[in-house]
């Protein structure tokens, strides 16, 4: 099924298909008829094998590899239950979203990471709310960094109450993988 990591699937490109080399983070188009490996399909996007180089593709293009938009992980809906919308639900409907970002190399979350150093919810003046988030990479070199950053910023942005965003990528205190948390690194195999 091409699932968290280990299963792979075959796929053929339908159609010209838009994609992200990855770790260089560059776009790129994977030509119809090429033929694929789905190893991820996490966060709402695929990462796939084609001719030795690894491909992000957004879920959006799944009718590209034959597929319905079926990707695990994706943003979770934020519904408009009536409730009031405060800061603590502010928060916690946050690190839900960042919970749905993935590293397209590595088959857990930015959360359980360890890549999520904080983020902080502000009031503003017309009663919403402003994201400060603070992360890091697993490298600083990592072409994905500017990517995964970005794909955080929109997920948090469609929360109800949320009026802005930032996303800043630090790099103090370094990522080790002791960051990670227990169940990151049992899924690793690191314990």
């Amino acid at each position: 099924m091409g699932g968290r990591h280990g299963e792979i699937q075959e796929v053929t490109f339908e159609r010209d298909c838009p994609a992200v080399a990855v770790p260089w983070g560059t776009p790129a188009t994977i030509e119809a008829g090429r033929i694929g490996y789905i190893s991820q399909r996490l966060g709402g996007t695929f990462t796939i094998m084609v001719e030795g180089n690894l491909y992000r593709v957004d879920g959006k293009d799944a009718d590209a590899l034959g597929l319905e938009d079926e990707v695990e992980g994706a943003a979770v809906q934020d519904e408009d239950d009536g409730a009031p919308v405060t800061a603590e639900s502010i928060e916690e409907a946050a690190w839900k979203q960042l919970a749905t970002c993935y590293d397209p190399e590595i088959p857990v979350d930015i959360v359980n990471l360890g890549l999520v150093y904080g983020c902080d919810v502000t009031p503003l003046d017309d009663g919403r709310f402003r994201l400060d988030v603070r992360m890091t990479l697993t490298a600083p070199g990592c072409g994905m960094g500017t990517l995964i950053a970005d794909e955080a910023k929109q997920k948090l942005e469609s929360i109800r109450g949320v009026a802005e965003v930032a996303v800043d990528l630090v790099w103090d205190p370094p990522w080790s993988r002791e960051m990670m948390s227990e169940a990151a690194r049992l899924e690793m195999g690191l314990m």
